[in-house]
């Protein structure tokens, strides 16, 4: 399966591509910004986007969705906890000094359980339902992949700042506790900014999880 790792906009978040060889179908996850950099990628391997999801409602990570899903005609996937800090986007914005971003409806949930399906094999994205960075957080596990995108709930050493609206800090070890720790020690974490790292990685070294 073809994964390529943008990290866009002014914070750097981390876009993921993914593709089916087979099909040409693609889910791209966190659009942020710079959508024609995501289009020449997707152009490049001759991708069809089928869904977009977003893993919190942080305008770093949503702020190209309109856009995106204006070239694609590609729903948009949000979990429901987050759609009052979508509401506040152009705060968002603001708090940034940056100009506020187009907005789009969100078409579907992105619920604990939930699966997205890509290509013929087919490759599973399960979703799980990480709050504590935001309400509304969720984590991408593929197992075909032993990949987790979390968004901004578990970095390399650190974990998702809770100082922000919808942040709560025993939620987020709650969630990474409950969640994300259960998984394989050697699946690759993708997460929102920054390198990748492991789950042993984090269980072994990340000072935030240590006692958990």
């Amino acid at each position: 399966m073809i994964h390529e790792v943008l990290p866009v906009g002014m914070l750097q978040c981390n876009c993921s591509i993914f593709g089916d060889e087979q099909t040409h179908e693609a889910i791209v996850i966190d659009p942020g910004d710079e959508i024609e950099r995501i289009l020449v990628i997707l152009r490049r391997h001759s991708l069809t986007v089928k869904a977009i999801v977003i893993t919190h409602a942080h305008i770093d990570h949503i702020g190209g969705a309109a856009k995106l899903k204006a070239a694609t005609g590609a729903p948009v996937i949000m979990n429901a906890n987050d759609r009052e800090l979508y509401d506040q986007l152009d705060w968002q914005a603001s708090w940034l000094g940056i100009a506020p971003p187009e907005r789009t409806p969100i078409d579907a949930p992105a619920n604990e359980g939930d699966v997205l399906t890509l290509g013929s094999a087919p490759n599973r994205f399960e979703i799980l339902h990480t709050p504590g960075h935001t309400q509304g957080s969720i984590s991408l596990w593929i197992p075909s992949e032993n990949k987790l995108i979390a968004g901004d709930t578990l970095f390399r050493d650190s974990i998702g700042r809770t100082d922000l609206p919808g942040g709560n800090p025993r939620q987020i070890l709650q969630s990474i506790e409950d969640k994300l720790l259960r998984l394989p020690e050697d699946a690759i974490v993708v997460p929102g900014h920054g390198p990748n790292t492991t789950i042993g990685r984090e269980k072994e070294r990340n000072p935030f999880l240590q006692g958990l």
